[in-house]
């Protein structure tokens, strides 16, 4: 994955905006998902997961100790898995109002508005990502929240969205310590 540095560099408002993360929030279907579902007659059979933003997990952790959080509306015991495989102890699943669950975050983490990041992809991330200091979303979000984000991947949702936005993170907080 190619992370334009310059463009980064060049950015000063985006340097400003994640020169202050310390946490990163995350949706999951339309982020770390590609929206895809497989149902069976028993119910949720399958999700689809990219690798390389498991490794996004682990490199913003192992190199910049930035915890990643996740938050879904969905209550899924493959997001449940999925998350202790990367050991992300802090999971939400089944929220129906995520900025209500922000101020737990916030309080759980010692962390303010400022020192979020946030990548969400559709209307249920939208207030929420208002709140944030830094917002993404992958190539393939809606309209209005790239409209609202920071930052719009080149990269789709579930196909390595995360992983460029942890990038981007360790690229630019790396160069400028």
């Amino acid at each position: 994955m190619v992370i334009d540095k310059n463009l980064a560099k060049n950015n000063q408002h985006l340097f400003e905006k994640i020169k202050n993360v310390k946490l990163i929030i995350t949706d999951v279907d339309g982020v770390l998902t590609d929206t895809g579902i497989y149902y069976s007659s028993d119910g949720e059979a399958f999700k689809r997961f990219s690798i390389r933003d498991g490794m996004g997990v682990e490199r913003l952790r192992n190199l910049l100790n930035i915890e990643t959080v996740i938050i879904t509306g969905e209550n899924s015991g493959t997001v449940k898995t999925r998350a202790e495989k990367l050991k992300i102890s802090e999971v939400y699943l089944g929220v129906k109002d995520k900025l209500e669950v922000l101020g737990l975050i916030k309080k759980k983490n010692g962390v303010e508005e400022i020192n979020i990041a946030y990548i969400g992809d559709d209307s249920n991330d939208y207030e929420i990502m208002l709140k944030c200091g830094f917002k993404a979303t992958p190539n393939d979000g809606m309209s209005f929240i790239k409209e609202i984000s920071d930052y719009v991947c080149e990269a789709k949702a579930g196909y390595g969205a995360f992983r460029e936005i942890a990038e981007l993170i360790i690229s630019l907080k790396s160069e400028n310590k």
